[in-house]
């Protein structure tokens, strides 16, 4: 069977998130759970560039190993105005000591712990069209107040 080629990467812009505390923080049948409204937020990029409007969540399950499984819904807007609908599915994950410490609030180096993500971008607007049909991958930074992502369009 073929191996093929690994695909490369290419640099679509920074995303940074401030979010509240959370606004549900329970155990259920399927994790503990916290709700997160994001609260604003920046991104830019070479060809796009805005502000995150308010009003997004971050549904997140903790599994028994303390892994986070994110569930993220938030609305772009452009600085021409374009709006994007961003959802992202993620895994953060480490040593159980540095979970701690990132649960604690503590600033944590991004190396020692895995923060990846899967954005998945819809639009309507023509010009940023192609984020409909691109898959994305980025790495993420948990920090005291939000979160930093930097987001990567797959050639």
């Amino acid at each position: 069977m073929q191996t093929f080629s690994a695909p490369e990467l290419t640099f679509l812009f920074n995303l940074s998130l401030k979010v509240d505390p959370p606004h549900f923080q329970e155990k259920t049948p399927v994790g503990k759970r916290r709700i997160i409204n994001v609260a604003s937020g920046t991104f830019e990029g070479e060809e796009i560039r805005g502000e995150v409007v308010p009003g997004g969540d971050d549904w997140i399950t903790v599994r028994e190993d303390g892994t986070i499984i994110q569930d993220v819904r938030i609305t772009l807007r452009t600085d021409d105005g374009a709006l994007i609908l961003m959802t992202y599915r993620g895994i953060r994950t480490g040593p159980q000591s540095v979970l701690k410490r990132l649960d604690d609030g503590e600033e944590v180096d991004m190396t020692e712990y895995y923060f990846r993500t899967v954005p998945v971008f819809e639009t309507a607007s023509e010009k940023y069209d192609w984020l409909n049909r691109t898959v994305f991958i980025c790495v993420g930074k948990r920090l005291q107040d939000g979160v930093q992502y930097s987001i990567y369009a797959v050639k």
